[in-house]
């Protein structure tokens, strides 16, 4: 029996090589070198490599030129201009998330367990039991958890490979590939650890279900089409259009997945306590790449493998659509938490860009590439100025009645949140009045009006307790011991000061980067 062997074009997938190449470094390092110098050779190494592979992606989008582009690694991967733009948005947003999660400033204070304050935001030792004598020891001995850095690599690269894969089979492999180290960067909260594990244990069971599903509809979908190739299954639904119940309960199934992950509505639940639970720069980078890397897994499933079928799926994702909106909206309102509120404005924004999804044209595509960049540096930036507001005790002040007179104690963190608050509501001269204009404008000349309608209502809704939040913050007398804001070292402000300006810039000029994801509209088939 005659083998061929696979062939693999390395210069085409060479930013997912560099940055999967960093996590498997970065794990040689936790295994080899001593303690203490793990942690600044581990950010050298991950910091490098996205740069790295973010110069890549810059090059292949230069040398593709006016090409739709090709497929290879046996065409399981495409490296057109969609899979290099959000490429390119994970590794920046990428490299914001590890300055954040590499933030490791201590102060001398003492808490009351007996360890530093700071905003050291990760457990010493993630095995220890909470509140254990180890842990108590790990902590005062300031050791230092750089397992992190390889586990974001990880995850980062399955991130990049799930937007970019062309079969489906690839497409799980990469879900596996950045679930998993989610899982685990979840429950690693430094502070009320109990509820940082039950959070990683609640993602977990859940993301496991999802696959599950996303893994049986693969299968269906194989046997409609014989194949797992996005484009053989769209030639299968072409050519057998008369018959397509099993193709369209695969639909369903697979679909079940990736909306689990963008966290559209009913399979939303996971969001809040996640989010809520895990230390707060992993939320940061998990709320803005899964979110962008979820969305490209499901553009390229719709437009390429499934435009066949639109008339079947599209009512489905209407009223899935708006159901995300209405529900993340509405339970926004209610909430007591910041970070909640946060997560419940995530699954609202999810439906936004689904209305991008829906439209089912150019537009819509280049539309939903700007809005998952631009959310996703707001995103960031938003839990970043979270995880520096503090309470007496060290702890991260999430409780929102705490956070009344924060602007005039702290007026440079309440602007720089209110900037996002306002970019979330879609405010003009921010990058999120931009991203609705431009997905709600192409759902509209997808025949999406009705969709429109109630998504500017849902954002009208929003925008009571975005600003509801400003008025707290600048209008209302500060609570006796209110919250502080613990001085970030310059990794955070870094963070927090890119996040903004990237707001601001594509609020008051978007062009650049508008006529950068249109000329990204089109997927190779």
């Amino acid at each position: 029996m005659n083998l061929t062997p696979p062939t693999v074009e390395y210069g085409l997938v060479s930013p997912m090589l560099i940055v999967l190449g960093a996590a498997i470094v970065g794990v040689l390092v936790e295994a080899f070198l001593p303690r203490r110098m793990r942690y600044p050779v581990q950010l050298v190494v991950a910091i490098g490599a996205q740069v790295a592979a973010l110069v890549a992606v810059c090059r292949e989008w230069i040398d593709l030129g006016a090409s739709a582009g090709q497929t290879t690694v046996m065409g399981a991967v495409a490296v057109d201009k969609p899979a290099l733009f959000l490429q390119g948005t994970l590794l920046a947003v990428g490299i914001l998330g590890t300055l954040l999660i590499a933030e490791r400033r201590i102060s001398s204070e003492v808490d009351p367990d007996g360890g530093a304050t700071g905003l050291d935001a990760f457990t010493p030792q993630a095995s220890t039991v909470p509140g254990s004598v180890a842990e108590r020891l790990a902590t005062k001995a300031g050791v230092a958890q750089t397992e992190i850095f390889p586990l974001t690599m990880f995850a980062l690269s399955g991130m990049m490979l799930f937007s970019a894969s062309q079969d489906l089979l690839t497409m799980f492999i990469a879900l596996e590939v950045f679930s998993l180290p989610l899982y685990l960067l979840c429950g690693m909260a430094r502070r009320r650890r109990l509820m940082s594990q039950e959070a990683a244990l609640k993602y977990f069971l859940l993301g496991a279900f999802s696959s599950a599903f996303f893994l049986y509809g693969i299968a269906l979908l194989y046997g409609y089409s014989g194949g797992l190739s996005l484009g053989g299954i769209s030639d299968a639904v072409a050519a057998n259009s008369d018959d397509t119940s099993l193709a369209l309960v695969g639909v369903g199934l697979l679909s079940v997945g990736v909306l689990f992950k963008v966290g559209a509505v009913p399979f939303h639940s996971w969001i809040p306590d996640v989010y809520q639970g895990a230390p707060t720069p992993v939320t940061a980078f998990m709320a803005a790449a899964t979110k962008i890397a979820a969305f490209g897994a499901m553009l390229r499933i719709f437009y390429v493998a499934l435009p066949g079928l639109e008339r079947d799926w599209r009512p489905l994702m209407w009223a899935i659509a708006i159901l995300t909106m209405v529900v993340g909206t509405v339970a926004a309102v209610s909430q007591n938490n910041v970070k909640r509120m946060l997560a419940y404005s995530s699954i609202s924004h999810a439906g936004f860009v689904m209305t991008g999804v829906i439209a089912l044209n150019d537009s819509g595509l280049s539309a939903t590439l700007f809005y998952l960049a631009a959310y996703g540096f707001s995103t960031l930036g938003a839990f970043a100025v979270v995880s520096v507001v503090r309470n007496a005790d060290g702890e991260e002040e999430t409780d929102m009645l705490a956070w009344a007179g924060l602007g005039r104690r702290h007026p440079l963190v309440g602007v720089v949140f209110s900037l996002f608050l306002l970019a979330f509501a879609g405010i003009p001269l921010t990058s999120g009045f931009v991203s609705k204009f431009a997905v709600f404008k192409a759902a509209t000349e997808g025949g999406a009006a009705p969709l429109v309608i109630v998504g500017v209502i849902a954002s009208a809704v929003a925008a009571y307790f975005y600003v509801r939040v400003i008025v707290l913050m600048f209008f209302t007398d500060p609570p006796e011991g209110g919250p502080t804001v613990v001085v970030p070292s310059s990794l955070s402000v870094a963070t927090v000061t890119l996040s903004a300006a990237i707001t601001l810039a594509l609020g008051a000029l978007p062009q650049p980067l508008l006529d950068l994801a249109d000329s990204a509209a089109e997927f190779v088939r």
